[in-house]
């Protein structure tokens, strides 16, 4: 495998149920089930991370057009825990609006087809998760 294409974090245990996650730039994040109750945990931050990846995707195609007036997206899923912990029903909706105008007009016409593009083959994270990628869990 390509080593540019190789991604990964490392996460250090800070106190019980609690972790730091460290990319490889120095960027940190904190995330739980515990804590002080404002951490993010892992289900949310999947669902941060579907929703970036497709907004990220959905702004570089329509921005280019105009910069929006506001720019909102809400991920959300149903967690289930018969038969093992998981999401179902994950819903991505973009809230998005541009100026009027004809620049504004040419950026609302690209979002449906930005969607689109995102969740077929451009967002790397909803596509791994729609195609079920196995997931190997190791000690080293």
């Amino acid at each position: 495998m390509d080593n540019d294409a190789r991604r990964h974090v490392t996460l250090r245990r800070t106190e019980f149920g609690t972790f730091e996650a460290t990319n490889p730039r120095g960027g940190t994040i904190s995330l739980g089930e515990g804590g002080d109750g404002t951490l993010f945990t892992p289900v949310e931050l999947l669902l941060a991370a579907i929703a970036g990846c497709s907004g990220i995707d959905v702004d570089y195609i329509t921005s280019r057009r105009a910069e929006p007036d506001s720019f909102e997206i809400e991920a959300s899923g149903t967690k289930l825990t018969e038969g093992g912990n998981r999401m179902s029903d994950l819903v991505v909706e973009f809230r998005v609006r541009f100026p009027e105008g004809s620049d504004g007009d040419a950026a609302r016409l690209r979002v449906p087809l930005a969607i689109k593009r995102s969740a077929e083959s451009l967002c790397t994270v909803s596509r791994t998760v729609q195609l079920g990628t196995p997931v190997a869990m190791r000690q080293t």
